[in-house]
């Protein structure tokens, strides 16, 4: 899907505190939407990303291209508990929790390890920095529910070696548009 006109005005405004705030290293998901979003943040920060498969959303499955509407209208369930349905298996030929937490997992990984002491951004889907929470903070994905990630929105977690914070979540630096 594309980003909508209301959706590249919100990445230009999530690009400003990027130019502001730039992080040393962008990793990002090699799906299209992700890619759209990358342009204007690679320009302003002047990085590269690098694109890890691992970070592409999670496969929904009959559930994938359709609105919530849809969703309700075909399946006769709320799209807005997906996270539930996901962890209970319920997504016909979607991706498993496990797999997707397999998947998020290595990515993570591979960002901490090629990525040390330094600050890294990552391009990615709601559900996607929903895994990566889980797993940074040690939660079920399904307690993620209660995090709002809306689109183009940063989140910055701060882990050290004896602790790990949350210092930025779901910030919108577009909302006044």
């Amino acid at each position: 899907m594309e980003l909508s006109p209301l959706g590249h005005d919100q990445v230009k405004a999530a690009a400003g505190y990027f130019r502001r705030h730039p992080p040393d290293v962008m990793y990002a998901s090699p799906m299209k939407r992700v890619q759209q979003t990358l342009a204007p943040l690679a320009h302003w920060t002047g990085l590269k990303p690098i694109i890890l498969p691992g970070l592409r959303e999670v496969d929904f499955g009959a559930w994938t291209g359709l609105s919530w509407d849809e969703v309700y209208q075909r399946f006769q369930v709320s799209a807005f508990d997906w996270l539930n349905q996901l962890e209970l298996g319920a997504i016909a030929e979607a991706e498993s929790t496990a797999e997707f937490r397999r998947r998020v997992d290595e990515a993570l990984r591979q960002m901490l390890s090629h990525s040390p002491n330094q600050e890294i951004a990552v391009v990615a889907h709601g559900g996607t920095i929903r895994m990566l929470l889980a797993l940074i903070l040690d939660l079920p994905f399904t307690k993620m529910a209660a995090f709002d990630i809306e689109y183009a929105s940063i989140t910055k977690v701060k882990i050290s070696e004896h602790k790990t914070e949350v210092e930025l979540l779901n910030f919108t630096p577009w909302r006044d548009l």
